[in-house]
């Protein structure tokens, strides 16, 4: 009845399912289930923690109604549909509700069937009303954050050139300042400064050193080389702010390695390995290349990174060589059991950073909620491209949900839409005439679209929304001498039309297609246009047709 899950880092832990208020049949049930889904697919412990919460969820409802089911077998279409009108209509409700099909989903006793059917259904989430922070909620953010890593680093470099001095002989034997190198010596190479045991078990600094350092405060002590859990915390916002990874990325960081070879400028160029676990086996890793190009250039951010944990970095390859983590803290309670689910600390030293640390970031710098999903949004929407994410998802995550983006997007729609209104009312050729397909162009029904992402007349869910009969009146539209035969062919149909319908009827339909092919005509010339009329086929008739009958024309 126990699942055991071992993530990515190798940590492990277990879920008890005998702990369920469910038959011990249907517990088996859940916990095989659940732990396919550890074997094959999940790889943190952030996915399989959320997913138990949900089942705890769905076992405490099976367990109030009359009767329990005694296994997955007698889950019935009517008990799924309860199940879902149980849940809110929100984010979270439906986040349940979807975790749970889609493990249900898993059991071949669920796979066909009334019940089956009832799980096919995709409970679609709610708008959150996800919105990026405005530029002053950002650097309120980014004030918070700067100061107290700046300090930090300055801190450390100050400490690592007393050391560098000490160890250079410059000191007095037994003066303050040599008291102090000798201090951050045993505390580079132990993560403490000198002390001595007491007959309690204690251990108590050496009072010389005391005098020395101006106190037994971790300021006055360990932080001199090391960054402690909040200073790592603001160094990781300020990599949000600059680079926009997420916090499990962040969490994660390996070791940036810079080039060997950094150029006549000098200017490191760093090789920075992002973990993506979420998109599966053999695309769990990317890498990005950032250069210092001086203070305030992102790179300048990761070499100052790379300097306040040089310290703690060589320490802990000391004592567990081969560790490659970037955010590296100094406990302050080295001996204090460390979560399970966090990677094991490594002496005095604690890896990463966990939501339980952005929540007593934030409660100490006085700010509302955690900075990081809004200001990931925020870094992508400022980039206006993907980061770590495809454009389909940038843009349907990240864009199109986000209300700020809706607000600042309306005058901009507006006058787009403006715009695409005085131009078709211009009713001339806006299309660019070619005397060979371009290459990359994609064939529409009256001319080469080179790019529809970009069209005038933008659809709701991407792409162009417009009729192909405005292809002529937009600037991405390219006519070759291979569109020639139709386009003379739909004008001579709608001179045809001229004929039959009421004069104002044509005008509002047609009239503005028609001022284009004339205005085509007479850059062709009588003789291309005559030409190209004797040369119209079978299959541009065909498609001419489809246009004027509505078919294409939507």
């Amino acid at each position: 009845m126990t699942v055991v899950h071992i993530d990515q880092d190798g940590i492990t832990i277990s879920f008890d399912f005998s702990l369920l208020p469910v038959p011990s049949p249907l517990q088996r049930s859940l916990a095989l289930l659940f732990a396919g889904r550890c074997r094959r697919k999940w790889k943190s412990h952030r996915t399989s923690d959320q997913v138990w919460g949900y089942v705890k969820v769905f076992a405490e409802f099976l367990s109030k109604q009359a009767p329990c089911p005694e296994d997955l077998d007698q889950l019935t279409a009517g008990l799924l549909r309860r199940w879902r009108a149980s849940r809110p209509l929100t984010v979270s409700g439906a986040s349940t509700l979807n975790n749970v099909r889609s493990l249900l989903r898993d059991d071949s006793r669920l796979q066909t069937g009334a019940a089956a059917d009832e799980l096919a259904r995709i409970n679609r989430k709610p708008s959150g009303g996800q919105e990026s922070f405005e530029d002053e909620e950002l650097e309120t953010v980014r004030r918070a954050a700067r100061p107290i890593f700046r300090s930090a680093l300055l801190r450390i470099e100050d400490n690592a050139r007393h050391l560098k001095r000490w160890q250079a002989g410059e000191f007095a034997t037994e003066s303050r300042e040599w008291l102090v190198g000798e201090s951050l010596e045993h505390l580079a190479r132990t993560g403490s400064v000198p002390t001595y045991e007491l007959p309690s078990g204690q251990r108590q600094i050496r009072s010389k050193y005391v005098t020395a350092l101006g106190g037994t405060s971790t300021l006055k002590t360990w932080q001199r080389l090391y960054l402690s859990k909040m200073e790592v915390a603001s160094l990781a916002v300020l990599l949000l702010m600059e680079f926009g990874w997420n916090l499990s990325v962040i969490d994660r960081l390996a070791v940036p390695r810079a080039a060997a070879d950094q150029g006549n400028d000098g200017q490191p160029t760093y090789t920075v390995r992002l973990a993506k676990p979420r998109r599966g086996p053999g695309n769990w890793f990317e890498e990005e290349n950032v250069t210092d190009l001086g203070a305030g250039s992102p790179g300048r951010l990761i070499t100052q990174a790379l300097a306040s944990t040089r310290f703690a970095r060589a320490s802990v390859e000391r004592l567990a060589p081969g560790t490659d983590r970037l955010m590296i803290y100094r406990r302050y309670r080295p001996n204090f059991r460390a979560s399970a689910r966090r990677p094991a600390p490594v002496g005095p030293f604690g890896f990463g950073i966990s939501d339980g640390n952005v929540v007593s970031w934030t409660e100490t710098v006085g700010l509302a909620g955690s900075p990081f999903r809004r200001g990931r949004r925020t870094v992508a929407l400022q980039r206006r491209e993907p980061a770590q994410h495809s454009r389909a998802t940038h843009d349907r995550h990240y864009v199109l949900a986000d209300k700020r983006a809706q607000r600042e997007a309306r005058p901009v729609i507006a006058r787009g839409a403006e715009e695409a209104v005085q131009q078709a009312k211009a009713a001339v050729l806006a299309a660019e005439l070619r005397e060979t397909p371009e290459p990359g162009d994609v064939e529409t029904a009256t001319a080469d679209c080179s790019d529809q992402d970009a069209s005038p007349w933008p659809a709701r869910g991407g792409g162009c929304g417009a009729s192909f009969l405005l292809c002529l009146a937009c600037t991405n539209a390219h006519v070759h001498p291979g569109h020639h035969p139709r386009l003379t062919h739909l004008h001579q149909c709608l001179e045809h039309l001229r004929s039959v319908l009421p004069p104002a009827a044509w005008a509002r339909d047609w009239g503005e297609h028609h001022a284009r092919l004339e205005d085509l005509k007479r850059k062709l010339g009588d003789g291309v246009w005559r030409h190209a009329l004797a040369m119209v086929t079978n299959r541009d008739r065909h498609i001419v047709d489809l246009l004027l009958n509505g078919v294409l024309n939507s």
